[in-house]
């Protein structure tokens, strides 16, 4: 892997990152493929074309006063280089409206060689610097990579840990060289009926080893992102977990293992309904700690605006207005 070095100064992606979670504010992932993102226009009942999926990420990002609740929105590839109808490319526009971009730089997952049954390892290291450079110069300021981390049966193997933190690390050293700010993503996944003590074993391990390895690779903790999952428990679970429990085993686990010089934690929602992930993340503020704790959430903010557009351009105002509520109970969290 060749890594560039860029003209951005430490200071300067120290403040980009700090920006990201500052003031309760948090980021919007938009960053579907445009495979999975046509999918699910499909199941909303629009034309899954490339120019339906511009269209809905414009309605998303010109939604009003947005940046009052998002202070960066991750693209895909195909949205960074797209344009709104008045011909602003996606990064401009969110420029201007005082939004931070930013860029999904891994191209997804493969089978783990030597890992338990399902295991997989992100990939997209190779050619990465490149991708890192003009990425910068099409307007991105931070970047994000998710490893996929299953619970259960052996799960997660410590191969799977070893080898997704190591891509995590090389991918967020890669990025600070290169000028962007990393969001890095381990995603220990809710599927199943574990409880919430289970999760915080497997968060608390997989949050470890990536702690060692950000320092192998001398990742700056300061500029960059942590984006977790909460501490919860499975889906299936016989006993589900309240805010304050959650709020709990999550704080708990990452004051034990992440540096307190970190920039911030930006939670995933792992699929959990906005109600359920905003009164959680609420819970997490209130328990608190050494760093900015915010969200960075997807189909929890998104899908309500999807639903109510469903393609109909007399409907844009009302996706508009659904996210804007999605982002609004976030951000009070």
């Amino acid at each position: 892997m060749t890594t560039t070095t860029s003209t951005t100064s430490p200071e300067v992606l120290r403040a980009t990152a700090a920006r990201l979670v500052a003031g309760g504010r948090g980021i919007l992932a938009a960053d579907e493929s445009p495979r999975t993102m046509s999918r699910r226009l499909e199941d909303a009942g629009v034309a899954p074309s490339e120019e339906s999926r511009r269209a809905y990420r414009e309605l998303l990002l010109t939604a009003d006063d947005l940046a009052a609740g998002v202070s960066g929105v991750i693209l895909c590839d195909e949205t960074l280089r797209q344009h709104l109808a008045d011909g602003r490319p996606f990064p401009a526009a969110l420029a201007d409206a005082g939004i931070q971009t930013g860029i999904k730089v891994d191209t997804g997952t493969a089978p783990l060689a030597g890992g338990e049954e399902g295991e997989t390892v992100t990939e997209g290291l190779d050619g990465l610097a490149g991708r890192v450079a003009e990425y910068v110069e099409l307007g991105a300021e931070f970047a994000k990579w998710r490893a996929v981390l299953h619970l259960g049966a052996g799960r997660p193997s410590s191969r799977a840990l070893e080898a997704n933190a190591e891509a995590l690390a090389a991918y967020a050293r890669t990025c600070q060289d290169g000028g962007l700010v990393p969001v890095v993503e381990p995603e220990i996944l809710s599927a199943g009926g574990h409880r919430i003590e289970v999760c915080a074993a497997a968060t608390a391990r997989t949050l470890a080893t990536l702690a060692r390895a950000l320092d192998r690779a001398g990742v700056d903790p300061a500029a960059m992102v942590l984006k977790p999952n909460m501490v919860t428990a499975g889906e299936g679970a016989r006993q589900t977990a309240g805010p304050d429990e959650v709020a709990r085993a999550t704080v708990d686990t990452l004051r034990a293992t992440m540096p307190d010089d970190l920039a911030g934690v930006a939670f995933l929602s792992g699929g959990q309904p906005s109600v359920i992930a905003a009164a959680n993340l609420a819970a997490i503020r209130r328990r608190g700690g050494p760093w900015p704790l915010t969200f960075s959430f997807g189909r929890a903010l998104v899908s309500p605006a999807l639903l109510a557009w469903r393609g109909d351009p007399s409907a844009v105002d009302a996706g508009r207005d659904a996210l804007r509520r999605e982002v609004d109970r976030a951000a009070a969290a």
